[in-house]
């Protein structure tokens, strides 16, 4: 549905901080998207080097910014404002993530009040989860301090 080119069309990340490959669906609540996870990153040099596992943390943010592709079709806003991360709950991490794996991403939108979306997520590999998180984003302007 959407690729690499066209997903940083809609979201501001960029390599090596994005963490969507591509957008394999996508309705009004909901977004699935993918991650490959070459072994060549260099996240999987130093987490850990004799055995090399992606961070929570980064399944988390690859959940954020799915959740921002989402956030993006419902409310297309110019390019003065990003959804930024204001609240992370219930996070559970259920399987490590190796190199050379595909993270599939799964955000919902579960509520939105004015500016302000909350978010549920899954991450997958294989069919297996990887990670469930809660989270809420908000339009944030670029000239904020």
């Amino acid at each position: 549905m959407l690729n690499c080119n066209e997903i940083q069309q809609v979201i501001p990340h960029r390599a090596p901080f994005l963490w969507v490959d591509e957008v394999v669906e996508c309705t009004d609540r909901t977004v699935h998207a993918r991650k490959y996870l070459d072994p060549n990153l260099d996240v999987f040099a130093g987490h850990y080097p004799d055995f090399p596992v992606l961070p929570g943390v980064l399944q988390c943010e690859a959940a954020f910014q799915a959740g921002a592709l989402l956030i993006a079709r419902l409310a297309p806003v110019d390019g003065g404002y990003l959804p930024v991360v204001t609240r992370l709950n219930n996070v559970k991490f259920r399987r490590m993530v190796r190199p050379g794996e595909t993270l599939d991403i799964h955000a919902e939108l579960v509520e939105r009040v004015s500016a302000a979306y909350f978010l549920k997520a899954r991450t997958d590999v294989d069919g297996q989860t990887t990670c469930t998180l809660e989270f809420a984003c908000t339009l944030t302007s670029k000239k904020a301090p």
